[in-house]
């Protein structure tokens, strides 16, 4: 059962159209509060906090989903950066914000800037309409890696 005081673990309830994806172990979607197109929370499903409370399978399979979900973003937006960034203060619940940067952004803003942003860029419709061709693209990357070979659990729509 989730804890109701973390933010991250109440994402477990998240509406299906901001999720790109769920497993056993990780999920992905645009997180309450952080609605900026282009942006989505990589958590585990379990409550552990920080990198270090990861256990094995998680910690094995955190890299395969960064990479998975950056690529789909970065299909999607054609952004010419997609950063990755993991704080753990103010929700100490492992996550990492997988953020698109979009030209428009200025080179005084981007970086750890791009999070300056977050209240003039939230926009909970165009949020979730990105996340539905970010399912898109994840769910093919997954079907590209099981046509050539590679072993990959597929995503459960959530």
């Amino acid at each position: 059962m989730p804890d109701q005081e973390c933010l991250i673990c109440s994402m477990e309830e998240s509406d299906p159209e901001s999720r790109v994806f769920a497993d056993d172990l990780w999920a992905a979607e645009v997180a309450p509060g952080f609605e900026v197109p282009g942006w989505f929370f990589l958590r585990t499903r379990r409550h552990a906090e920080k990198l270090t409370g990861l256990d094995g399978a998680e910690t094995e399979t955190f890299g395969r989903h960064a990479h998975d979900l950056v690529s789909a973003v970065e299909r999607v937006t054609g952004s010419p950066a997609v950063y990755l960034l993991s704080f753990g203060e103010n929700y100490r619940h492992f996550h990492a914000l997988v953020a698109a940067r979009g030209d428009q952004v200025p080179a005084g803003t981007r970086g750890w800037g791009l999070i300056g942003l977050l209240p003039e860029g939230r926009d909970l419709p165009a949020a979730q309409a990105l996340a539905g061709k970010v399912r898109t693209a994840y769910e093919e990357i997954l079907r590209g890696r099981e046509r050539a070979g590679g072993r990959v659990s597929g995503p459960k729509s959530g």
